[in-house]
């Protein structure tokens, strides 16, 4: 990963730092988009003592990536500022125990957790698509399998539960994956999803304006694996040389797995895909 440059959402705790600190480790150059200045910077200073050589090289952008405002601007100021990209890394995300809406009136989680990837991904796809070979990495979780998508229910406005919204917004991702992938085949930029595993960090912690979930919270400390094993998949995907040619594959244990049936179905992979344009306000020029 010597003088590779990875995007990175979600790195300043849990698994985005852990992996965030080892791609650095192996040279890469992370640009980390992050909500709160104090914790990027806390990241950035770990960086820094993890790549020495690197230091003045890792930056931070912050943005509030649950409103789609905020991810299409963060997306074309990363893109003026990079011209390269190596590896795309949607990784942030929440779970909520109560339902809450974003200024811009959509469901916090699926807004946060899915839209926020499809958005991000859109406005830095042509500095990928420039950067050949590129990696495309989306977090999702093995919970998508209890998991599905209601389109004329997306932002969860009836019979809410917050592992429900989270599971949903989860399969989001693979769909999304598997539909950007199929569409970017013979690009050179490849898209793929993973579990991280069940992974004890502050996940689910609320946040400033975020009721978060403490019970998941509490759980997940006692019971998780550590974020550095929990980031090992990620950090196997945007780094190792048997798995530059894996495009629209769904990763467990650093292994392609099968998704959910639910996950595989093509034509509500292309629904989801209509809908994220809408509701974010943009169209991906590449067509499938």
């Amino acid at each position: 990963m010597q003088g590779k440059v990875v995007v990175l959402t979600g790195g300043t705790s849990g698994i985005g730092e852990a992996a965030a600190i080892k791609l650095a480790s192996i040279g890469a150059r992370l640009v980390l988009v992050a909500r709160d200045e104090s914790r990027a910077e806390a990241t950035l200073n770990r960086l820094r003592k993890t790549s020495a050589a690197q230091a003045p090289l890792h930056t931070a952008h912050l943005a509030d990536l649950s409103l789609v405002a905020e991810a299409r601007r963060v997306a074309r100021e990363i893109a003026a500022a990079e011209p390269r990209i190596d590896v795309l890394i949607n990784n942030a995300g929440i779970i909520c125990g109560r339902r809450q809406v974003t200024a811009e009136g959509y469901e916090l989680t699926f807004a946060t957790n899915h839209l926020a990837y499809f958005v991000l991904t859109h406005g830095l796809l042509a500095t990928l698509l420039h950067s050949t070979p590129a990696r495309i990495i989306n977090t999702a979780s093995d919970v998508h399998r209890g998991a599905k998508l209601d389109f004329s229910d997306l932002q969860s406005e009836h019979g809410y539960s917050g592992f429900g919204a989270y599971a949903k917004s989860k399969l989001a991702n693979v769909l999304f994956t598997s539909e950007l992938a199929r569409r970017l085949s013979g690009s050179g930029v490849t898209a793929n999803s993973l579990h991280p595993g069940v992974v004890a960090s502050r996940f689910g912690i609320p946040r400033e304006g975020q009721a978060g979930d403490p019970s998941s919270a509490r759980f997940l400390s006692a019971h998780g694996i550590s974020p550095e094993e929990g980031a090992e998949t990620i950090v196997y995907l945007a780094s190792a040389a048997d798995a530059a040619q894996a495009n629209g594959q769904y990763f467990n244990q650093c292994r392609a797995v099968t998704p959910s049936k639910e996950a595989q179905d093509r034509a509500g992979a292309q629904k989801l895909w209509e809908e994220s344009e809408r509701l974010g306000g943009i169209e991906y020029e590449i067509k499938g």
